[in-house]
C-alpha cells in the first residue's frame, strides 16, 4: 500500500514538472523515482526462534565469544537451550579462593570491621597523645629556648661589634705604619695583621706566666726559673 501511494505521488510530480516551460534535461530522474516507488524488498529471513550459539571451533568466531564469561551470558539468557553445562560455569578452586579473599578484603564480617575500627581509633588516640606530650615538652622548654636565642643574638651582635672595632683599629695602625690608607684585602695588610696576632699571643702567654708566678709566690712556693729556650 505504501509503495502504491509513493508511486502515485511520483507520477503526479513528473506530470507537474512536465507542465513547466523551462528546458528539460536529457536524463530526468523520473525513471529512478518510478523504480524507487516500485521497489519492494524481500524481508530478511532471520531465525529468531533458535538462539545464536557461536561455534568455538570456527576461526570466524570472535575470541570474546569463546570465553567462559560469554558462556555465562548465553546460559543466563537461554538457559539449557544454550547447550552449555552449568557445572562448567562454576569457578575453580583457585578462582573461588580469590573471590573469597576479595570478599574478605572489601566486605569483611561485622566483628572484623568492629575490630578494625577499634584498632584504628586506638592508633589515632596514641598518635594524638604522643603529639600532645611533644607539644607539652616543647612548651616547657620554650622559656629556656627563648633565653638562649636572645643570648646568642646578643653575643653575635657583640662579636660583630668587636670585629668591627678590631678591624677599624687595625686599619688605623696600618695607616700610621705605612703613612696611607691600606686596602684590608692587600697582602701588606694581611702580613701586618698576622704579625700583630703573633705579638698578642706572646703578650697573653707572658701575662699568663706572670699571673701563675704571682699565685705561687702568694702561696709560699718558689716559682721555677724561666728556661733559656723560652721567648
Amino acid at each position: 500500500m505504501a509503495a502504491s501511494i509513493l508511486y502515485r505521488r511520483a507520477a503526479v510530480l513528473c506530470r507537474t514538472v512536465k507542465g513547466f516551460s523551462f528546458p528539460k534535461p536529457a536524463n530526468f530522474p523520473c525513471g529512478l523515482l518510478f523504480q524507487a516507488a516500485s521497489y519492494n524488498p524481500k524481508p530478511l529471513r532471520l531465525n529468531l526462534r533458535q538462539p545464536y550459539i557461536p561455534d568455538k571451533d570456527s576461526p570466524d568466531t570472535p575470541e570474546w565469544q569463546k570465553t567462559a564469561r560469554y558462556d555465562g551470558k548465553l546460559y543466563g539468557r537461554y538457559g539449557s537451550a544454550s547447550g552449555i553445562d552449568p557445572a562448567s560455569l562454576w569457578p575453580s578452586h583457585e578462582q573461588l579462593d580469590r573471590i573469597i579473599a576479595e570478599e574478605n578484603e572489601w566486605h569483611p564480617p561485622l566483628d572484623v570491621m568492629l575490630k578494625n575500627i577499634e584498632a584504628k581509633e586506638k592508633e589515632e588516640t596514641q598518635k594524638r597523645l604522643a603529639k600532645e606530650r611533644l607539644i607539652a615538652a616543647n612548651m616547657a622548654k620554650m622559656p629556656k629556648m627563648i633565653a638562649d636565642w636572645r643570648r646568642e643574638k646578643r653575643e653575635a651582635k657583640l662579636k660583630q661589634k668587636e670585629d668591627k672595632a678590631r678591624r677599624d683599629k687595625l686599619l688605623s695602625v696600618a695607616r700610621e705604619r705605612f703613612g696611607y690608607a691600606v686596602d684590608p684585602r692587600s697582602p701588606k695588610f694581611l702580613e701586618m695583621v698576622e704579625e700583630i696576632e703573633k705579638e698578642e699571643k706572646k703578650k697573653k702567654k707572658l701575662m699568663k706566666r706572670r699571673l701563675k708566678e704571682e699565685q705561687m709566690t702568694a702561696a709560699g712556693v718558689t716559682p721555677p726559673a724561666p728556661s733559656s729556650a723560652s721567648d
